[in-house]
């Protein structure tokens, strides 16, 4: 018996509903500002209803072809519209995508066909994809997917941003096909040299893709919201030939839709997938996908189209406000300190490594130390890059305008976190030598070993699932300690197991009155007192 086929009847839509419920309730809060990445809440419930309806009435609708469905094509129109004008390009075309993944995915294979048309002799060759080291880890799967070699170029440790000499340095390598850089980029939330590197790429002929995946919905405004001046990033910068952003993310739309642009129209048509060599009827596919829903595009139309852009300066000030307070509360805990000089709604935390090892706070033992506190933060790996500088490790922090609403509890919880950890590690290994204080080099985890003392991932997942609580820190620790190829197939193995199905046994716990043996927790990180996810 599982939760989808008890026997002997089939469940009444109460009691689906009632499971779907003791469900969620394992999940993390979506709204009220307590978890401080992944979700981007507006704090404004009229939207949220808003794009429930909007998504309601496209429910069925297919938009794998927006001839039989006119409506996809008009919705996605206007907000390709929106984003002209918000990024400075009037002329730009493009598409909304299920999210920052598959936006990104797709302007780096719009990139590489519009390379192997151009190659002399494309297949003596693989195309290069220039990025730096902070670009978001979505570059690498397109690469991956679509075989290109990937050049990165080291970040400095200081700033968090690349050498923009190095940048057009690597330019100039043989083949090269597309360079990337981040306004923000997520692990620091600082803005590349866009200018720089655009300008150069132009003089080459390479495209360049902007991944503002995060940035593109609030950076427009910041400066406006009285957040301060922004390096230029957009269409306006001259080179710029494609960028990602999320509506889901400051767009405050729901999950999955972002916006991908494109300065050059024969570049965008790069992207797409077309073939009348069968039997069927005529595929013609703008994204990666063929069918797809038309909900999250509904969703994200309506929430833009209510906002405007003074409701989006209005948000975006509420986010300036509570950034500028939340940071200043981390510069004012002694062992901690803002790493790099971040622009736009993104901190990243380390320890204050001007200090000695005993005032420092090691990042990661307090995130775990504010999430007992009931607030969920972000840890973040430290790592040696190729050049032998080290990146330490941090702990980010994402604001939204709901932040401004918890600023008190949030700061409390801060102060109080670095106060009990402070002097304390983690534990750590191979690239957070600069980021810990009095730090081991030993992961430690209670779950049984395997060979080299390396952690079973299928009895990590077993001991995590029979708990109800991941040890993120122990699982950062690992990251640090191992080699990065052998702690990602660590994580390969892990999350296979760890969603693997599983027999039903024993009563339900948690279950909201659902019957038993239909419904049992699953990990999560490690917190406290978290309130339930708003409806």
């Amino acid at each position: 018996m599982t939760g989808l086929d008890p026997d002997p009847a089939h469940p009444s839509a109460e009691e689906l509903l009632g499971r779907l419920t003791a469900y969620r309730s394992h999940d993390a809060p979506t709204h009220g500002g307590r978890v401080l990445s992944y979700v981007y809440d507006s704090g404004r419930p009229d939207l949220d209803r808003l794009a429930g309806e909007a998504a309601q009435q496209m429910l069925w609708v297919n938009g794998l072809d927006p001839t039989t469905f006119p409506s996809v094509a008009l919705l996605e129109g206007d907000l390709v519209r929106f984003g002209r004008e918000m990024l400075h390009g009037p002329e730009v075309t493009g598409s909304v995508t299920s999210g920052g993944t598959e936006s990104c995915l797709l302007a780096v294979l719009a990139a590489r066909q519009r390379w192997a048309r151009n190659a002399q002799d494309a297949t003596a060759a693989r195309p290069r994809l220039v990025l730096p080291a902070s670009a978001h880890a979505a570059f690498h799967k397109a690469a991956h997917v679509f075989g290109l070699e990937v050049v990165v170029v080291p970040v400095d440790p200081a700033t968090g941003r690349p050498c923009a000499a190095r940048m057009v340095a690597a330019l100039d390598q043989p083949d090269v096909a597309l360079v990337v850089v981040s306004a923000p980029s997520y692990p620091h939330g600082v803005v590349d040299p866009v200018a720089e590197v655009a300008g150069a790429a132009a003089e080459r002929g390479i495209p360049c893709h902007v991944d503002a995946c995060i940035g593109g919905l609030v950076l427009p405004w910041w400066e406006a919201a009285g957040g301060g001046p922004v390096p230029p990033w957009d269409f306006a910068v001259p080179g710029v030939s494609s960028i990602s952003a999320d509506l889901h993310k400051y767009g405050f739309a729901p999950k999955g839709a972002s916006l991908l642009l494109f300065a050059d129209g024969e570049l965008d048509r790069a992207r797409y997938f077309a073939l009348t060599g069968w039997p069927g009827y005529p595929v013609v596919n703008p994204t990666l996908l063929g069918t797809r829903s038309a909900t999250s595009l509904a969703a994200a139309w309506a929430v833009v189209g209510a906002l405007g852009a003074d409701g989006y300066v209005e948000l975006t000030g509420r986010t300036v406000r509570a950034t500028a307070a939340v940071r200043a509360a981390v510069e004012d805990v002694e062992g901690l300190r803002v790493l790099a000089d971040p622009v736009g709604p993104l901190l990243a935390v380390g320890a204050d490594d001007a200090l000695p090892p005993e005032r420092r706070v090691d990042p990661h033992a307090w995130a775990a130390a504010v999430a007992r506190r009931g607030f969920v933060l972000q840890g973040q790996p430290g790592m040696t890059q190729a050049d032998g500088t080290v990146l330490p490790r941090s702990t980010h922090l994402t604001m939204t305008p709901v932040t401004e609403d918890v600023l008190p509890d949030l700061v409390v919880a801060l102060r109080e976190a670095a106060d009990e950890v402070r002097g304390r590690s983690s534990g750590g290994g191979q690239g957070a030598e600069a980021g810990g204080a009095g730090q081991d080099t030993t992961a430690r985890t209670t779950a049984p070993a395997g060979p080299h003392g390396i952690p079973d991932p299928q009895a990590l997942a077993e001991a995590a699932r029979a708990g109800g609580e991941l040890d993120l820190t122990m699982v950062l620790a690992l990251i640090e300690a191992l080699p990065r190829e052998q702690s990602a197939e660590l994580l390969r193995q892990f999350l296979a197991a760890f969603t693997a199905p599983r027999q039903a046994h024993g009563p339900a716990q948690n279950g909201g009155g659902v019957s038993s043996g239909h419904v049992h927790p699953l990990p999560r990180p490690s917190r406290s007192s978290l309130p339930p996810s708003r409806p």
